[in-house]
């Protein structure tokens, strides 16, 4: 690994500048080259916190990324400090940053992060839902047919499940997420995290869908309920067992077929006939 070249992945405020870090301000003035998704809101959220940034600054975005990715790997295999930053959250997470990472991971080159808040987490945290283990889908497919495949491949996940989304295209993605997932799947509609409007919307998936309807504004991140697979019934092999596991404790035979019966909710005569064939 080299000693002096250094990749440094910045994670930018989701929408309090208060929640930057005074490292974010100094790895701002430190940096040689200050590769940003938008030089405009970089340079807004350095008066923002004070920093005068001292090198470089160069645009760092979706159309560009594949080209300026070698470029910054020039100046990090020169000895340079790179700090790549996004709008907002963290570079790499549905954001510009994993090519020229995995560039400079090959090329021996040290990365490091510099935490922030993260869109992913917040919402997760604030959903209400089940965040002990999640997994990250990013975007959903725009064209429909792509989307529902999409959806289709996740309807058995049992994780709680992030995406983002467009707000124009709310209404649409929680309309097909309820025709795959289940209307009554649990889900929670967060929108501008962090900011004066802020706003989480919980409830099914079809209410929800019926909610974006008149429109959403702002930036979203929906989280939404994993799976949860039926339990299977047991077997009458097992309820017989079951029968006879009671009759051991001194319950008398009848009683604890119209028990049992009642319980797994069949027949009490079904199983009064397994009982007596076993």
């Amino acid at each position: 690994m080299k000693d002096n070249g250094r990749l440094v992945l910045a994670g930018a405020p989701i929408g309090q500048v208060g929640d930057a870090s005074p490292r974010l301000r100094a790895a701002l003035e430190s940096a040689d080259v200050v590769a940003a998704e938008d030089t405009r809101r970089l340079r807004r959220l350095a008066g923002e916190l004070g920093a005068e940034i001292r090198g470089r600054i160069v645009s760092y975005y979706d159309g560009n990324e594949i080209g300026r990715a070698a470029e910054l790997l020039q100046v990090l295999q020169d000895g340079g400090t790179v700090l790549v930053i996004t709008d907002a959250g963290m570079p790499g997470v549905s954001d510009p940053g994993y090519r020229l990472t995995r560039l400079a991971v090959e090329a021996g080159v040290r990365v490091t992060s510099l935490p922030g808040p993260s869109a992913v987490t917040t919402a997760l945290a604030v959903s209400g839902l089940p965040s002990d283990r999640f997994c990250f889908e990013g975007f959903p497919p725009r064209k429909a047919g792509e989307r529902v495949r999409r959806l289709e491949a996740l309807a058995g996940e049992e994780r709680t499940m992030v995406f983002f989304e467009a707000p124009h295209r709310l209404r649409v993605s929680l309309e097909a997420m309820a025709g795959v997932f289940g209307a009554d799947r649990p889900a929670a509609v967060c929108r501008e995290l962090t900011k004066t409007y802020e706003e989480v919307r919980r409830g099914g998936l079809g209410e929800l869908a019926a909610w974006a309807a008149d429109g959403v504004r702002g930036e979203i991140t929906l989280v939404v309920a994993g799976h949860v697979p039926q339990s299977r019934p047991p077997s009458m092999e097992e309820l017989v067992e079951e029968v006879g596991r009671r009759e051991e404790t001194g319950v008398p035979r009848k009683q604890a077929i119209v028990d049992v019966a009642k319980t797994a909710g069949i027949p009490k005569r079904d199983l009064y006939d397994a009982v007596h064939r076993a």
